[in-house]
C-alpha cells in the first residue's frame, strides 16, 4: 500500500489504520487522542490526518440504502422493502440521528487538523491540506442544512465545559455563509486536477471545490427563491453559475463518451473498472468526468455491497413517472410527439425514445448480463457465445415492470466485489448546475449558454435529438423551466439528487403526494402477461403505493430529540 493512495487510509504513528478489504477497524484512535508530541511535525503527517476525511465522502450505501438522500426516499423509486415512511410522509422525531452525531464527530476532528495547522512553521508546505479540511467542513455542513435547516457552527475544538455546547442553532443564512466561506478558502490553495500527481490523483481539486460550491449555491439559492427571498437568491445564483462556469473554463474535466463505446458509453461509465468490464476494455484512466469519486478497485477495495443483484428489479423498482419524463428523439415530450408509440405493448413505450432510457432500464425480451456464471459477458459482442453466457431474456413481470441496470456490472465476479467508483461530483452535474443557475437567475437562458451546458449532456448519446433551444421551447409549447429540471432529473437518476431538488424547488408538496405507480395495465399486453395484478390496478395502472402525503415541516427533518433533551436551545424544527 501506499500513503498517497486513496483507496485505504493509512496508518500514522501506529494508530491509526482501517482495513478498507475487510472494514474493520483496528485499535483505531481518533484524530485528537493522537499525541502532539510526536505529531504534527511535518506535511507529511497532515497529509496523513487529512486521508481520514476521504471516508466521509458519500458512497454506494448513501444512495441504495434507505438513507435522507436516496433516491428511495422520492417519488421516482419504489423499493421491494415497500412504504417509505420518508417517501410518504408518516416519519417522526427519532431518539437519535447518525447524520446529526456522526456529522460533529467527524467535524470535531476536521477542527482538530486546522487547530494544529495553526501552529505549524511552514503553512504553505501544508495550504492544501488545509484546504481539504476546509472542503470537508462544508461538505458536511452542507449535509446538516440540507436536513436539517439552521445549525450550530462550531470553528474549535470544544471540551465538555464549553458554552457552545448549550449554544442556539445558527440560522440558515449564517450556516450557508460559513460553507461558502469554507470552499472559497479552499478554493483559493487547492492544486488544479492537471496539477496533481499521479500517485495522489482522487485528492481534492480547485475544481472539485468550485463544483462543490455551484451544488450549494444553486440548492441554497433555489432555497430562497422559491420562498420568495429573490435579493438572496440571486447572490447565490450568480455564484452558482460563476463557479460552475470557472469549472467548465478551467478544461479540466469532459463528459465521459469514447466513440468505441458509442451510445453505450453513458452505461458503461457507471460500471467501469480496470479489468474488462466494457465492450472497447477501456479502463477508469479514460474517465475525466468524474470530478471527486469514492474511489475502489477489485484488488485493493471492494464495494462490498451486493450491487447488481439489488438492482436489476431486484429491489429497486422504476415509477412510471420517471419512465414519462424521457423525451422522444424529436426532442419532446410523450405527451406532444407523434413519435411516441404508446403503452400497447411491453416495448412499444421504449421506440424512439431518450438514449437513455434504453441503457438505463431492462427492456422485455432482451439479453442481459451480470456478476453470474452463466450471466456474465465473455466475448462483448453480443454473438453466439455472448448471448449463451448471458442471463436469458429479460422479463418485466415483476417489481413495478421497471427494472434499472444502472449501476450493474456484466463482468463475471462474486457478490459484493464490484471495484467501480462512485461518483460523488460529476462534470454533468456541472453543465447542469450551470445552466439552471443562469435560467433561474435570469428568467431566460440564451441558446449559446444551453450548448455550452445541457446540450453536451442531452445530446451525449443523443446525436440525432435536436437541441434543447429557446424556439423548441416557444414552437412547441413547452417551458424551459421544466425541461431543464426534467434533464437534471434523468441524467443524475439514483445518484441521490431527485428528493433534495423537490425540496429546494419546494415542488415536494405536490410531487411526493401523489401516487407511485408501475406499468400501464388495462388495454395493454400486460393483461394476459401479468394477470395477478389485477386487483392492485388504478385508473389502468398498476399502483405500488396510494395515500402518500407531505406537509412543510417535511421540508426539514426533526432534530432528534436526545440532542434537544441536551441542549434545550437547539429548539425543534417547525411543525415537529
Amino acid at each position: 500500500m501506499k500513503a498517497q493512495k486513496i483507496y485505504t487510509i493509512l496508518a500514522f504513528t501506529g494508530t491509526l489504520f482501517l482495513s478498507v478489504g475487510c472494514n474493520k477497524l483496528v485499535d483505531m484512535k481518533p484524530l485528537n487522542e493522537i499525541s502532539d508530541a510526536s505529531y504534527w511535525k511535518n506535511a507529511d503527517q497532515f497529509k496523513l490526518a487529512a486521508n481520514e476525511f476521504y471516508t466521509y465522502l458519500r458512497s454506494f450505501g448513501d444512495i441504495l440504502d434507505n438513507n435522507p438522500h436516496s433516491d428511495r426516499r422520492s417519488d421516482i423509486i419504489f423499493t421491494r422493502d415497500g412504504a417509505n415512511t420518508f417517501s410518504n410522509g408518516t416519519n417522526t422525531v427519532p431518539n437519535t440521528d447518525g447524520s446529526w452525531s456522526g456529522a460533529y464527530a467527524r467535524i470535531r476532528a476536521i477542527n482538530y487538523l486546522l487547530t494544529k495547522s495553526e501552529g505549524f512553521s511552514s503553512p504553505s508546505e501544508i495550504e492544501k491540506y488545509v484546504g481539504e479540511a476546509k472542503f470537508f467542513r462544508a461538505y458536511l455542513y452542507f449535509d446538516l442544512l440540507q436536513l436539517f435547516g439552521g445549525v450550530p457552527i462550531v470553528k474549535t475544538l470544544l471540551s465538555t465545559e464549553s458554552p457552545e455546547l448549550q449554544a442556539a442553532r445558527n440560522s440558515r443564512d449564517e450556516v450557508i455563509d460559513f460553507i461558502i466561506a469554507d470552499l472559497e478558502s479552499a478554493i483559493a490553495v487547492l492544486p488544479l486536477e492537471s496539477a496533481i500527481a499521479a500517485a495522489d490523483k482522487g485528492r481534492i481539486s480547485k475544481g472539485s471545490a468550485q463544483a462543490f460550491l455551484s451544488r450549494v449555491a444553486l440548492y441554497e439559492g433555489t432555497w430562497q427563491k422559491f420562498r420568495n427571498n429573490t435579493a438572496r437568491a440571486n447572490v447565490l445564483l450568480d455564484k452558482a453559475a460563476t463557479n460552475a462556469d470557472a469549472v467548465i473554463s478551467s478544461k479540466q474535466y469532459e463528459l465521459f463518451a469514447p466513440a468505441a463505446l458509442g451510445d453505450s458509453s453513458q452505461k458503461y461509465l457507471f460500471i467501469l473498472e480496470n479489468q474488462q468490464s466494457n465492450p472497447a476494455n477501456i479502463t477508469k484512466s479514460a474517465n475525466k468526468e468524474y470530478i471527486l469519486a469514492n474511489r475502489y478497485d477489485f484488488a485493493s477495495r471492494q464495494i462490498r455491497i451486493n450491487i447488481t443483484h439489488q438492482l436489476q428489479g431486484n429491489i429497486h423498482w422504476g415509477a412510471k413517472k420517471l419512465m414519462d419524463m424521457y423525451l422522444c428523439q424529436d426532442g419532446l415530450p410523450i405527451e406532444k410527439s407523434t413519435l411516441f408509440n404508446g403503452y400497447k405493448t411491453t416495448l412499444s413505450e421504449y421506440d424512439n425514445r431518450d438514449n437513455r432510457m434504453i441503457y438505463t432500464w431492462g427492456q422485455d425480451g432482451k439479453y442481459y448480463w451480470n456478476n453470474e456464471n452463466p450471466g456474465a459477458r465473455t466475448t462483448w459482442k453480443g454473438d453466439a457465445a455472448d448471448i449463451a453466457s448471458s442471463g436469458g431474456r429479460y422479463s418485466p413481470a415483476g417489481g413495478s415492470g421497471y427494472a434499472p441496470q444502472k449501476f450493474a456490472t456484466e463482468r463475471r465476479l462474486q457478490d459484493a466485489e464490484e471495484g467501480y467508483d462512485y461518483p460523488v461530483i460529476r462534470y454533468a452535474e456541472v453543465l447542469l448546475n450551470y445552466a439552471e443557475a443562469v435560467f433561474e437567475k435570469n428568467g431566460t437562458i440564451s441558446d449559446a449558454d444551453l450548448d455550452k451546458s445541457l446540450n453536451l449532456v442531452r445530446n451525449r448519446i443523443n446525436k440525432k435529438m435536436p437541441k434543447l433551444s429557446n424556439n423548441l421551447v416557444q414552437t412547441n409549447g413547452l417551458e424551459m423551466r421544466t425541461e431543464i429540471r426534467r434533464e437534471r432529473t434523468l441524467e443524475l437518476f439514483l445518484e441521490g439528487f431527485r428528493r433534495d431538488d423537490l425540496i429546494r424547488w419546494k415542488t415536494a408538496e405536490v410531487e411526493m403526494p401523489k401516487p407511485v405507480e408501475g406499468i400501464v395495465w388495462t388495454g395493454t399486453a400486460y393483461e394476459t402477461r401479468w394477470p395477478g395484478i389485477k386487483n392492485q390496478v388504478v385508473n389502468g395502472n398498476y399502483r405500488l403505493e396510494g395515500n402518500r402525503q407531505w406537509s412543510e415541516k417535511h421540508y426539514l427533518l426533526p432534530i432528534p430529540s436526545q440532542q434537544i433533551q441536551l441542549n434545550p436551545n437547539l429548539v425543534q424544527n417547525p411543525g415537529w
